[in-house]
C-alpha cells in the first residue's frame, strides 16, 4: 500500500480520486474560502470529463493517490486470481453495501476484491441490477487505471482481466 505522505501533484499529472478513476491535474487554483486562502487540485475525470476540485492540504485525506505502479498491477491480478472466496448467505442489498463501502474507500486492491468476488458470484447466481452495475464500475475503474499505468488500450487490460478469470 503506498503511504499516506502528502504527495505533491503538478499540471498535468494523473491522479485517482476514490470511486471516480483516473484523473487528470488541469489547474491549480487559489481560493478565498470563508476567509482562508486556499490552493485547490482541479482534476478532469477522464472516464466523464467531470471536474472536481479537491484543497491541495487535504488531498491525502480524500484518498487521492497516484496512479498504481508495475509492481501494484501484478498484486491486483494475484488478487483476481484468488478463488477462496466464502459468501455467506447475505441478502444483496448488504453485499451491495460491503461491496460499495470498499469501491468508496480508493484503494485499489479493495476495488479488485469487489470485482473478482462479484465476477464469482456471477458465475454461481445471477446478480441484481445494482450488482451488475457496480461489477462494472469495478471493471471500469481497474481497467482504466491500468491502461493508463501501462500505456495499453483498455481492449488489452479488459482481455488480460478476462483471460484470469476464464483461466480460473
Amino acid at each position: 500500500m503506498q503511504a499516506r505522505s502528502e504527495i505533491q501533484f503538478k499540471v498535468g499529472d494523473k491522479a485517482v480520486y476514490p470511486a471516480q478513476g483516473v484523473a487528470e491535474v488541469v489547474n491549480i487554483e487559489e481560493k478565498d474560502i470563508a476567509g482562508n486562502r486556499q490552493r485547490f487540485y482541479v482534476l478532469r475525470i477522464l472516464d466523464t470529463d467531470r471536474k472536481i476540485m479537491v484543497p491541495v492540504s487535504n488531498a491525502s485525506a480524500v484518498g487521492l493517490r497516484q496512479v498504481i505502479s508495475e509492481q501494484e498491477i501484478r498484486e491486483i491480478f494475484d488478487i483476481l486470481r484468488e478463488r477462496t472466496i466464502a459468501f455467506d448467505n447475505q441478502t444483496w442489498n448488504r453485499r451491495y453495501r460491503g461491496f460499495m463501502d470498499k469501491i468508496k474507500t480508493g484503494s485499489i486492491y479493495d476495488v479488485a476484491e469487489v470485482l473478482r468476488d462479484l465476477y464469482r458470484l456471477k458465475t454461481d447466481k445471477q446478480l441484481s441490477f445494482g450488482e451488475r452495475r457496480m461489477l462494472d464500475t469495478a471493471r471500469t475503474l481497474i481497467v482504466k487505471e491500468i491502461a493508463i499505468a501501462r500505456d495499453q488500450t483498455e481492449e488489452q487490460v479488459k482481455t488480460e482481466i478476462e483471460a484470469i478469470f476464464m483461466a480460473n
